[in-house]
């Protein structure tokens, strides 16, 4: 997948996760930072049941364009769901977890976005 097709795919599952109501989306630009995936995509949930609602959403509306998770964690729990789609990571978290394991700090140096449907 390209960067341009893979920016795409992240913007795409930001708004899938918009969609169903999830807060604080968060766009990583991981190029250059990890060798694992170019893009992260962080979305926090109020319940469990939310997050597995987003990750559903995510999963669905890509799969629309032929991009299936390669990975998924988490997601009995639903604590902390990640979905793996190679050039993407999605990480859905209910919102006490997101702040206790705060990927965006771990990660300070990629560039953010915030996504604001």
């Amino acid at each position: 997948m390209d960067s341009n097709n893979s920016e795409k795919i992240a913007r795409l599952a930001a708004k899938a996760a918009s969609d169903k109501k999830a807060s604080e989306i968060m766009i990583l630009n991981m190029q250059g930072l990890s060798n694992v995936t170019d893009y992260f995509l962080i979305a926090s949930a109020t319940s469990t049941t939310q997050v597995q609602a987003i990750a559903d959403n995510i999963e669905k509306e890509l799969d629309k364009v032929k991009v299936s998770a390669l990975r998924r964690e988490g997601y009995r729990e639903a604590r902390w769901v990640l979905l793996d789609f190679g050039d993407l990571v999605a990480h859905i978290f209910v919102e006490e977890d997101r702040a206790f394991y705060n990927l965006e700090r771990l990660w300070a140096d990629a560039p953010v976005e915030v996504y604001e449907d």
